[in-house]
Protein backbone atom coordinates (compact mmCIF):
# COMPACT_ATOMS: atom_id res chain seq x y z
CA UNK A 1 0.00 0.00 0.00
CA UNK A 2 1.09 3.59 -1.03
CA UNK A 3 1.44 6.22 1.46
CA UNK A 4 0.35 9.24 0.32
CA UNK A 5 1.50 13.02 1.63
CA UNK A 6 0.53 16.42 0.70
CA UNK A 7 2.86 18.79 0.08
CA UNK A 8 3.90 21.30 2.57
CA UNK A 9 3.27 23.91 0.11
CA UNK A 10 -0.66 22.67 -0.17
CA UNK A 11 -2.97 25.49 0.16
CA UNK A 12 -6.66 25.60 -0.02
CA UNK A 13 -7.23 25.61 -3.83
CA UNK A 14 -3.94 24.19 -5.08
CA UNK A 15 -3.50 20.40 -3.90
CA UNK A 16 -0.79 17.95 -4.41
CA UNK A 17 0.28 14.84 -2.94
CA UNK A 18 3.40 12.30 -3.27
CA UNK A 19 4.57 9.09 -2.32
CA UNK A 20 8.22 7.91 -2.41
CA UNK A 21 9.52 4.55 -2.95
CA UNK A 22 10.88 2.54 -5.77
CA UNK A 23 9.39 5.32 -7.95
CA UNK A 24 7.93 9.02 -7.11
CA UNK A 25 4.68 9.23 -7.58
CA UNK A 26 2.65 13.01 -7.86
CA UNK A 27 -1.27 13.37 -7.71
CA UNK A 28 -3.72 15.77 -7.53
CA UNK A 29 -5.50 15.72 -4.23
CA UNK A 30 -8.41 16.79 -5.92
CA UNK A 31 -8.39 14.72 -8.65
CA UNK A 32 -7.39 11.46 -8.10
CA UNK A 33 -9.45 9.87 -9.96
CA UNK A 34 -7.72 10.83 -12.88
CA UNK A 35 -4.60 8.87 -12.01
CA UNK A 36 -1.01 9.86 -11.09
CA UNK A 37 2.04 10.77 -12.37
CA UNK A 38 5.29 8.50 -11.61
CA UNK A 39 9.04 8.92 -12.00
CA UNK A 40 12.07 7.40 -11.71
CA UNK A 41 13.37 8.69 -8.27
CA UNK A 42 16.67 9.94 -10.17
CA UNK A 43 13.53 12.14 -12.30
CA UNK A 44 12.37 13.71 -8.61
CA UNK A 45 16.10 14.15 -7.68
CA UNK A 46 16.74 16.39 -10.65
CA UNK A 47 12.91 18.01 -10.59
CA UNK A 48 13.56 19.06 -6.75
CA UNK A 49 16.95 20.53 -7.23
CA UNK A 50 15.81 22.77 -9.64
CA UNK A 51 12.81 24.10 -8.01
CA UNK A 52 13.25 23.81 -4.41
CA UNK A 53 15.65 26.58 -3.04
CA UNK A 54 18.31 25.50 -0.96
CA UNK A 55 18.50 25.33 2.74
CA UNK A 56 19.87 28.62 3.50
CA UNK A 57 17.27 30.72 0.91
CA UNK A 58 14.21 29.01 2.38
CA UNK A 59 13.00 31.63 5.11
Amino acid sequence: MLTWRKSSYTTHTECVEVFLAETVGVRDTKARHLGQLTVSRAAWSALISVVEPAREDRR
